[in-house]
């Protein structure tokens, strides 16, 4: 294969490069039309692919399904997320595990003996797991558009309650609440984006 053709392989698509990036909206409002079991597990199975750390892949995450999880999750929302969240098809809480090391003999086996110096530091673990968890969140949200539906993700919730209501008993803290499911058209423009020259710097 040519070095031309490699790279022809390795490029995404303008139309890809569209439903990903430059034409993919943050959504607020859904139709009402359902998100199936089977397009979650392909959004995870997306989104499980991407790089982290160590690839400690500490993301876990609750999908809210049933009317009565989102009873208890609504309340821990902030008052302006509250009604989007009510009214969304699906709902996920992205998680990390502060105890993601426990899986480390599997998920990197050439620094299984690292188990134990982990394992006694938990304030460690806390920090990569919530780093390498933020940047598998970006991977959902991709992953949710590759999938064909929107995200809404959303900061302003009180991770401590939901904690309270959904991880209690395990190593599991809450970082992001995601919306998903059809958008409905948009209420405006997109908002603008720094350019190249703005946001960049050459070393």
């Amino acid at each position: 294969m040519t070095a031309d053709a490699l790279q022809d392989q390795l490029t995404l698509d303008a139309a890809s490069a569209d439903l990903l990036f430059r034409e993919a909206r943050t959504a607020s409002e859904f139709l009402d039309e359902p998100v199936s079991d089977e397009q979650l597990r392909a959004v995870f199975d997306l989104a499980r692919m991407g790089p982290t750390a160590m690839n400690i892949q500490p993301l876990r995450v609750t999908w809210i399904r049933s009317q009565e999880a989102r009873d208890r999750l609504l309340p821990h929302m902030a008052e302006g997320n509250r009604a989007k969240t009510a009214s969304a098809p699906a709902v996920a809480v992205l998680n990390y595990d502060v105890d993601w090391h426990e899986h480390l003999p599997v998920v990197f086996p050439p620094a299984a003996a690292k188990q134990e110096m982990f394992a006694g530091n938990e304030e460690l673990r806390a920090q990569m797991g919530r780093d390498s968890a933020h940047l598998q969140a970006g991977y959902f949200i991709l992953a949710v558009r590759a999938a064909g539906l929107a995200a809404g993700p959303m900061g302003g919730f009180d991770p401590a309650g939901v904690d309270a209501e959904f991880n209690t008993g395990t190593s599991r803290r809450a970082m992001l609440v995601v919306n998903i499911g059809v958008p409905a058209a948009p209420r405006h423009d997109r908002l603008p984006r720094l350019g190249f020259d703005a946001a960049t710097t050459t070393a």
